[in-house]
């Protein structure tokens, strides 16, 4: 059994430690990183990881040469996009954990020990980046909030960042998880999965400037998020995710009302066919919000029930 480390106070924590870090390996996704593969992989090193693969998406540059005289393993993925990596990297990955770590130098391996002390109760987790990050755009920050408060939502979760691209698995449990959804959206369908199936927490990191450029356009990367969001709380939370919608007829409701009461007070006109509108769109979004509170509570029971059992038969 994965023993959790607490910190080196001794020549044996610290051999302990590094026989935790031989059980996880760090998966690189790549696709053209050959300014940034070179650095990241020898940071890994130095932090003290020795089992680096390199999921590449067929680079057109030399990430692979690179990548492979620095003594990671190299393999092309199957599949498109990041899901196809982490896919590629599942089944091929024989230790017990693996961290998924974009290869733009965005993320600081000096962050991988603080996952360590969760690896024997956690199945996912995720490296939280500092919201007011200089190294983030505001249009980055203002997407990451918004997917991360959707997703929240709708799921009934409180993660801090959803959008995270560096994150522990325990390789068993994803080997076990459906991922059908193409893209960067494979970190949200992981930790949709996570949250039904498995025991998700996080740790704060760093946040980096990349280096190279971005793969995809922010904003058509941002939305193809946003609606796969709604595809996975329709999937693994209906109930939340309905009664979450329903509750926004709320909005409607009281313009309808506060513009017949306008009517009423200053032009002596009462619409009775919109006040009728109104209650009843003000007695919908009552009931959406009495449902969707139900299932909040229903899936926090839920999670809270999963940690005792998991920690009983841990």
């Amino acid at each position: 059994m994965t023993t959790a480390w607490n910190g080196p106070s001794s020549s044996a924590r610290i051999g302990e430690l590094h026989e935790l870090r031989d059980e996880v390996t760090v998966v690189i996704p790549t696709l053209n990183e050959a300014e940034a593969i070179g650095e990241l992989i020898e940071e890994i090193k130095t932090c003290g990881y020795r089992k680096i693969v390199v999921v590449d998406g067929y680079s057109q540059d030399r990430t692979r040469e690179i990548a492979e005289s620095l003594g990671a393993r190299v393999v092309g993925q199957h599949g498109k996009g990041k899901a196809g990596a982490v896919l590629t990297a599942r089944e091929i990955v024989d230790t017990p954990f693996l961290v998924i770590m974009d290869g733009d130098h965005s993320y600081d391996p000096a962050d991988l020990d603080k996952f360590i002390p969760f690896m024997e109760n956690y199945d996912h987790i995720i490296g939280s980046r500092p919201r007011s990050s200089p190294n983030m755009s505001r249009i980055h920050r203002l997407g990451n909030w918004v997917l991360t408060t959707a997703f929240n939502v709708l799921m009934g979760s409180g993660i801090p960042d959803a959008c995270s691209g560096m994150y522990m698995l325990r390789t068993k449990k994803v080997r076990d998880f459906f991922l059908e959804r193409p893209g960067f959206v494979v970190d949200q369908e992981i930790a949709a999965q996570s949250l039904i199936h498995g025991r998700l927490t996080s740790v704060p990191i760093a946040y980096r400037a990349r280096i190279g450029k971005a793969k995809a356009p922010t904003w058509r990367q941002g939305f193809r998020a946003l609606y796969t969001i709604f595809e996975l709380a329709r999937t693994y939370n209906p109930m939340l995710m309905v009664s979450t919608i329903a509750s926004l007829a709320i909005i409607p409701a009281l313009i309808i009302l506060i513009y017949t009461a306008i009517l009423n007070y200053f032009y002596s006109e009462f619409r009775w066919g919109l006040a009728l509108l109104g209650s009843m769109l003000l007695l919908f979004a009552g009931q959406g919000m009495i449902v969707s509170t139900l299932a909040f509570q229903i899936r926090r029971l839920e999670r809270w029930l999963q940690q005792i059992t998991g920690e009983s038969s841990g």
